[in-house]
This record gives structure tokens, sequence and C-alpha cells, in this order.
């Protein structure tokens, strides 16, 4: 696929805060997301030139997910292991060649991260980009993972390490001098700067649970789902207000977020046909009776404009999609079609101008 001569000059809402209408995010094709794996596909098209041509078809966001090491499941279903880029550091390189697009770092595996160097590169990251990043944190989904990497805190809780960086964040990016001293995370008088360019700068808590969801309201901007339908958001997104109404705080200013797998065909068949194709069926998270339907929009663009109206309806405010794709061209394609096809429905919702 061929890119467009040309800039396109698109103006999109800083923040989810400032319009009522449905976003849309691109995954960048990092680890197991996204296009193959093959020497000719290199890092650039991988990744930056993905995330160049998602600004220019108007997507309001790109991100990437957060490994430190392959799991188990992983390593019973690929032969060689993922390259899982490390998304601040990727990031950083997308700012650089990107102006408007939103950098939304994670869902980070927060119990693996030092707070006060996280709170550092995330401040540089929304400087460097002057005001664009959104970042998104969790448990993570597997323990091994955790267990690997940090053996020595192998009993430790991981939601409680969580909920304590959460809270350490939030000081380091705001105070002149931040003490913490919790279960698993303590510094004194530290003078963490720069700060970054958004106040707050959003933080959204990543997961289906319930502690992920009670962490989203008492103490975080916005909750990301995953892979879940619109009964489930629906349901979710009424237990984050009531944790936010209990912790006194304005449900209003609490969103609501998605990531699922998109696949899209002419036909459902040919979309199934392209999922079934795609290195993303072998994934943990693709599962269910029906792994083409069960958590994830799989069909025409007319039948997942559908599914997204559906999802509006629940409460969502923004939808991040993973494409399927197994080389760079493919996966362009697939935003070029949704860009085409299904932002055209939602245009009140995307602010695009040529």
């Amino acid at each position: 696929m061929r890119l467009r001569p040309g800039p396109v000059r698109i103006r999109i809402m800083s923040t989810p805060s400032e319009t009522d209408s449905l976003t849309f995010g691109v995954q960048l094709p990092t680890g197991l997301a996204g296009a193959g794996r093959a020497a000719s596909y290199s890092w650039v098209d991988r990744v930056i030139r993905v995330a160049v041509e998602a600004e220019r078809l108007g997507f309001h966001e790109v991100g990437c997910s957060d490994h430190f090491s392959s799991t188990h499941v992983v390593r019973e279903k690929w032969e060689n292991p993922p390259e899982y880029f490390e998304p601040l550091v990727t990031l950083t390189a997308v700012a650089a060649r990107t102006s408007v697009v939103r950098l939304a770092a994670g869902a980070l595996v927060l119990p693996l991260r030092e707070p006060v160097l996280l709170a550092k590169q995330v401040a540089t990251l929304d400087r460097l980009s002057d005001g664009r990043t959104t970042l998104a944190v969790g448990v993570g989904p597997h323990r091994d993972e955790f267990e690997c990497v940090l053996p020595s805190l192998k009993g430790a809780r991981r939601s409680r390490l969580t909920r304590e960086s959460i809270q350490c964040l939030r000081g380091l990016f705001t105070e002149r001098l931040t003490s913490f001293s919790g279960n698993y995370r303590h510094f004194r008088n530290v003078e963490c700067y720069p700060k970054p360019v958004q106040t707050p700068l959003p933080i959204y808590s990543s997961g289906n649970d319930d502690g992920a969801i009670r962490r989203a309201g008492e103490l975080c901007d916005g909750w990301l789902a995953d892979r879940i339908g619109p009964d489930d958001l629906r349901n979710g997104r009424k237990k984050v207000l009531e944790y936010a109404d209990r912790a006194r705080r304005d449900p209003d200013t609490i969103h609501t977020s998605l990531r699922s797998i998109v696949a899209l065909g002419t036909t459902a068949m040919q979309a199934r046909e392209r999922f079934g194709r795609s290195a993303l069926v072998r994934s943990p998270h693709v599962a269910g009776p029906d792994p083409y339907l069960d958590g994830n929009l799989v069909g025409t663009p007319d039948q997942v404009c559908a599914q997204l109206e559906a999802f509006a309806e629940a409460g969502l405010d923004h939808f991040s999609a993973s494409f399927v794709g197994n080389t760079v061209d493919e996966l362009l394609d697939q935003l070029q079609v949704f860009a085409d096809q299904v932002l055209p429905a939602f245009a009140e919702r995307v602010d695009r101008t040529a």
C-alpha cells in the first residue's frame, strides 16, 4: 500500500475530557500486536510508519503494550520469542515523527516499575511531546512474568504494589518534594523534575477485574477495559462510578476506554479468515467459545460500526484497536478501511480538517 502524498492537517481534541464523543486509537505493532516479524519489516515499518499513518488518517491516539519477559503461555505457542519493544522509548521515537496524535503508554505493568524513575520518564515524554501523553497502568495479566523479573517479591500482592505506585506517581507529578512510605514503595524528599505539561497527566487503570475497576474509580482518570462486550462494559463502568462516588470524586471526570482486536473484510467470512491467518489468533487474550467474536470486532465495516454504537450506548468514550495484519501493508490497509468506512460514521466525534 502506498501512502498518499502530502500532509493532512488534523486537529484532534487533546484529551477525552474536551469532548463527550467517541474517539479512536491504534495499537502499534510491537511484540505480539500487529504485523509479523519477517526480516523485511524494519522497526520503522512496524512502528513509526504505522504511527505516522494513523495520525494522518485522523486517529486520536497511538499506543503500545508492555512486557518485560515472555510468559509461559507465549513460550508454548511461539517458537521464537516476541520482540516486546519498551513502550516509553518507543513512544519517544513516535513523538519525534508526529505532532498531534496522543501517545498512550501502556498498559504498563506497574508492579515491575520503580515509581520515581517511571515518573521521570513519563514526565519527560510528556514534555518532549508537548503534553500528548496518556498513561495506562495495571497489575499485569501474568503472574509468572512478575515472578521471573522480581523473584525476591514472589509473595507480594501485585494489587497493593499497583495502588501504591499510582499514589507515588500522583505526588511525583505534582509536588515540589515528595515522600512515600507504604508496604512496598518507600522514598523520602524526592524533587522530581521536570513535571508533566498536563495537570493532571491522565492515568487510566487497566484490567477487567474488580481491583482494576476500583482503582479507576478511586485513583485514576479513566478505566481501560480489555476485550469485553457492551454489557460487561456497562456493568464495569457502573461500578467505576460507584467507587468514585464513595471516594467523593466527580464521576464525570472519569472516562471509559476499551481495547480490542479489529479484523475488517468485505464480508463477515473474509474478516474471520483474515483474523484466522493472523498471529493474533494465537494470543493468550483470544479465548472463549468463539474467539473470532468474543471480545473482538470482526466483520464488515457496517457490522463493526453497529458494534461500536452499542459500546457508545454502554458509555464508551474511547476505543483502541489492535488491527490484524501479518504484513505492514495489510495492517495499513486495515487502518485505511477503518478510516474510510468506520470513522465517517462517527464524523462528529473526530474533528479532522483537510
